[in-house]
């Protein structure tokens, strides 16, 4: 079921309200899923149900993407100002250090929470962060480029697309390498959402001087790579386990960068395994 929650972050004007949509389901130790950069909580809709069997989970809309709105006038979409929102969002529902799961962008902000001893386990899929300048570059390329056609496409085209497989291989192949298993419904909502997201650009434009150097010490980390992975190339994942050398490094067969639709069973037992 979709809520909404307000609380108070700081700024260098003072406290600002900050609101975030999410959901939440199941029972046991909570378990915050961090989507990636111009996606929405609906992309761990696949592995929801079957994290929901042993985890509290709760699913986040970032600010700026779907439901949640922008950050208040004056606030970053930077690493120094995102994680301490999401830690006032888990304190607003009475949250201590749950375990964390993030994909690509949320990969990234979920290492930082853990960084900041904030959580209790790292889950990392195709974390952003590792990458080279020419990586970042394409990698940025490639979203500009989906960005653009998702802002561009009119709306009922992208339904009429979503509806066939060839379709929705358009879509959304540059994310998931079985694009065909995505349902009509998701891929054209998640293609709104892209164009939609109002954290966007702030977003990117944050990303650029972002690498990510520092261990995690001190609690459990896993980071897992699609073999299949177009945006954020599997090579990565060796540099990252180069970082975080007490990581557990998972290789996830035939999936993508957003491999939570791709093969829903072994995300699923990825993160629980790295949760426990």
């Amino acid at each position: 079921m979709a809520a909404t929650v307000s609380f108070s972050v700081p700024s260098p004007d003072g406290p600002r309200t900050a609101t975030v949509s999410y959901a939440r389901k199941g029972s046991g130790a909570p378990l915050l899923l961090l989507h990636g950069i111009g996606h929405h909580r609906q992309a761990w809709d696949p592995v929801v149900d079957i994290l929901a069997t042993e985890r509290d989970v709760i699913a986040v809309d970032l600010p700026g993407f779907g439901a949640s709105p922008a950050l208040p006038a004056g606030l970053a979409y930077d690493l120094a100002t995102v994680v301490p929102v999401l830690d006032a969002f888990c304190a607003a529902l009475g949250i201590d250090r749950p375990h964390v799961a993030g994909n690509s962008l949320g990969g990234l902000l979920a290492l930082e929470l853990g960084r900041e001893k904030l959580v209790r386990s790292v889950t990392a899929l195709s974390p952003a962060g590792f990458w080279t300048d020419a990586e970042r570059r394409y990698a940025f390329a490639l979203l500009l480029g989906m960005r653009r056609a998702a802002r561009t496409l009119p709306p009922p085209f992208v339904e009429r697309l979503s509806r066939t497989a060839a379709g929705r291989a358009v879509l959304v192949s540059a994310i998931y390498a079985r694009p065909g298993r995505r349902s009509p419904e998701a891929a054209a909502a998640e293609t709104f959402a892209l164009a939609r997201a109002t954290g966007f650009a702030d977003t990117l434009r944050a990303g650029t001087n972002v690498q990510f150097t520092d261990d995690v010490p001190g609690l459990p980390v896993t980071v897992a790579w699609g073999t299949r992975d177009r945006l954020l190339v599997r090579r990565q994942g060796v540099r990252a386990k180069q970082i975080i050398p007490r990581a557990r490094l998972v290789r996830l067969p035939g999936c993508g960068h957003v491999p939570m639709n791709d093969d829903p069973a072994l995300v699923a037992r990825v993160i629980l395994d790295g949760s426990r």
